[in-house]
């Protein structure tokens, strides 16, 4: 009897930090110090907004997006739609990368999945003062 007791705590246990282990192992760490992965995802879960600012560093701003799904390129629509909207044009696509350009500048975004369904987005900050 004592032996069924153990079996089935010891089974609890490995249940329990198998839930654990999967819900904190889906995504690798933040880039940014100063925000936790819970954080940066519902900052994107409490907007309608397909991309969301999620820290502004030094001459670089951070944002989330989701793939819903389709792979990469519906991240890739968004960023063009919300760089487009200050003016950026879409010039072309290299790897991670994604440049743009407004009269001589360029402008470099970079991207990295982020688990299954997110993309992390690095903006150079000029984006928004130009």
């Amino acid at each position: 009897m004592r032996r069924v007791g153990f079996i089935s705590f010891v089974i609890l246990i490995v249940i329990i930090a198998g839930f654990i282990f999967v819900k904190k192992s889906y995504y690798p760490p933040l880039p940014i110090g100063n925000l936790t992965t819970k954080e940066a995802i519902e900052r994107l879960e409490e907007t309608e907004s397909k991309i969301v600012e999620i820290a502004v560093e030094e001459d670089t701003i951070w944002y989330i997006t989701k793939t819903e799904n389709k792979g990469i390129s519906i991240a890739d629509e968004n960023i063009k739609h919300l760089i487009g909207a200050k003016g950026w044009d879409f010039k072309e696509k290299d790897g991670a990368g994604l440049f743009f350009e407004k009269g001589e500048e360029r402008l470099v975004v970079t991207t990295e999945m982020w688990g299954k369904h997110y993309v992390i987005v690095k903006v150079q900050s000029k984006f928004k003062e130009l």
